[in-house]
């Protein structure tokens, strides 16, 4: 028999504070949504809808470019 664990739900952070864009200049945001070793997260893992998400990735590229955020970390 299989017990099943009750599991919170994700939610996207975006859409619940109502932030009307991502900023790419908001390095303290993305940090929690790329890997120690510079990889973008998922949004399984992290639970943000699929717009926030696109706009998440342009915004941290952005940010590589400009060099606000490390292509990859050591």
């Amino acid at each position: 028999m299989q017990v099943r664990r009750f599991q919170r739900r994700k939610f996207c952070r975006f859409c619940a504070d109502k932030i009307p864009f991502i900023d790419y200049k908001d390095i303290k945001t993305m940090r929690s949504y790329i890997t120690e070793r510079g990889k973008i997260l998922s949004r399984k893992m992290t639970g943000t809808c699929a717009l926030h998400q696109r706009e998440l990735t342009t915004a941290i590229k952005r940010a590589r470019t400009v060099a606000l955020i490390p292509f990859m970390e050591r």
